[in-house]
């Protein structure tokens, strides 16, 4: 059985309505190999078609890189930015999170994160920060320990000594099925200030469409960890299913959430979420699907993406390739891609595990070629900092 917390009253769920009213594994095997606003406009931003008064962004985009940010990081997995400068990185094997300065490059370990058990595409995956960081100070992860996946939070306090930053962990989440592949890990806040988290079905298929399972979701809580008001399922976190392995979530200007996934054997994909739609996995990957299942909005072949973090600026959805080894950019038009996806950097970083957006048109990307399936590159993983359109 799956534990999953009960949900808030119905007293709550209601004022919040009114209020708000396919993966293959990291190398592109098949598995087995080692490789929101939220739900719809009722409950927390929805996969809606785009309105007239939406600007389309330009069929070509560019991409430039700024500078490098910093070198020598050590199986780097989630990333993310702190209010008033500094990058929080996890290190997937290490089980740590370090504080990058964005100005100097200069890294400052928090500490260790109790409880990982790294093994295969599991260990310290993603990261967020509360949506009330500035009052609060908590940091989530999701993380893999000897028996599941889960999320926690962790209070950072920069005045203690490094290595003894982090606070002892507080369990948001646990029962969220693991493997040696397909442990999902991505997390974010959306703009409703609800949780969202991408998971992997851990190589057992059947799990995707059984949605009494955390895996192979999108599962979306509130920061304490409870089916979050206007759910498609009663008491249940479950937001989307029949994914393989989502890695990648961002949301455009009008609160939608796109998700990016890997794919088996034929194609990658990425998704536009509508709360409680069927994405298809096991039984159909890419578009196609038929009656029932939630088509991609782009697909790629898994030699191509393998997609990881996903991000949007400029109009566009940008997403991180780890064997494709590029920087895709998908122009939206509403739900749909309005021109072709292009590709940036190919070949140029490696494998590029978790891009997420900066000020304006500036996006953070960071590398994963120390994670044991790519070549580490001379200063091994690297944050860039990118200027997009």
């Amino acid at each position: 059985m799956i534990v999953q917390r009960r949900a808030v009253s119905a007293v709550l769920a209601a004022a919040a309505l009114l209020l708000t009213a396919g993966c293959s594994s990291d190398d592109g095997q098949p598995s087995g190999a080692d490789g929101g606003t939220s739900a719809s406009r009722t409950a927390a931003g929805s996969s809606s078609p785009g309105s007239a008064t939406e600007e389309t962004p330009p069929a070509k985009g560019s991409v430039k890189v700024v500078r490098t940010v910093a070198t020598g990081l050590k199986s780097p997995w989630g990333l993310a930015p702190l209010p008033g400068g500094g990058l929080l990185v996890s290190s997937r094997d290490e089980a740590t999170i370090t504080r990058v300065d964005e100005e100097t490059g200069e890294k400052t370990e928090l500490g260790e994160v109790p409880g990982v058990s790294p093994s295969g595409e599991g260990g310290l995956l993603g990261i967020a920060l509360s949506p009330d960081y500035a009052a609060d100070r908590m940091v989530y992860a999701y993380f893999t320990s000897a028996s599941d996946n889960r999320i926690v939070r962790m209070r950072y306090d920069e005045k203690e000594p490094p290595g003894e930053q982090l606070g002892e962990p507080d369990t948001v989440l646990r029962g969220i099925p693991k493997g040696e592949i397909h442990n999902g890990g991505r997390i974010g806040f959306g703009p409703d200030k609800m949780l969202y988290a991408g998971t992997g079905e851990s190589g057992d298929t059947g799990l995707s469409q059984d949605r009494e399972s955390l895996g192979g979701k999108i599962l979306r809580m509130t920061p304490d960890g409870e089916p979050a008001p206007g759910n498609p399922f009663p008491d249940s976190v479950v937001y989307s299913y029949g994914h393989r392995n989502v890695q990648g979530l961002a949301w455009d200007d009008e609160q939608r959430l796109f998700a990016s996934e890997f794919g088996q054997q034929t194609w990658d994909e990425l998704n536009a979420i509508e709360p409680g739609d069927n994405y298809g996995w096991p039984e159909a990957e890419g578009k196609g699907g038929g009656s029932g299942f939630h088509d991609p909005l782009a697909q790629w072949s898994t030699d191509e993406a393998s997609p990881s973090g996903a991000a949007f600026a400029e109009g566009s959805v940008w997403m991180a390739g780890l064997r494709g080894e590029r920087l895709w950019r998908i122009p939206l038009k509403g739900t749909e891609a309005a021109a072709d996806p292009q590709a940036f950097l190919q070949g140029e970083y490696g494998r590029l595990r978790t891009v997420v957006p900066g000020d304006g048109d500036r996006l953070w990307l960071m590398t994963s070629n120390t994670d044991g399936r790519g070549d580490a590159k001379e200063g091994d993983d690297r944050i860039l900092e990118l200027r997009v359109s």
